[in-house]
């Protein structure tokens, strides 16, 4: 499994038009080839910057299968124009479990 992250820094005073433009986004994801799950974390200490956290089957899912759909065209038209600047993504996968 690919662990997807997404810092998202959104302008000032759109953060809960935000949070209701990515809740209309979730059928784009639930449908995407290889998407295991999705959701939003609000950094605390930071109010203006989210967390996108998805996990994928595989990199190729993120990648190429959903950047290439028509759902992510969608995600994007649904939530480009809240960015304050561009995402910063990153993918992870599983080195260690300590417990669970």
């Amino acid at each position: 499994m690919i662990r997807e992250v997404a810092e998202l820094k959104i302008k000032p005073g759109e953060e809960e038009a935000f949070v209701a433009a990515v809740a209309e986004a979730v059928p784009h994801f639930r449908a995407a080839r290889g998407c295991k799950s999705m959701r939003l974390e609000r950094v605390v200490e930071a109010p203006e910057i989210f967390r996108l956290i998805v996990i994928w089957e595989t990199l190729e899912n993120h990648m190429v299968d959903f950047r290439e759909s028509d759902g992510f065209q969608a995600w994007r038209g649904l939530v480009g124009g809240f960015f304050a600047e561009p995402p910063k993504v990153d993918h992870s996968e599983v080195a260690l479990v300590g417990f669970e």
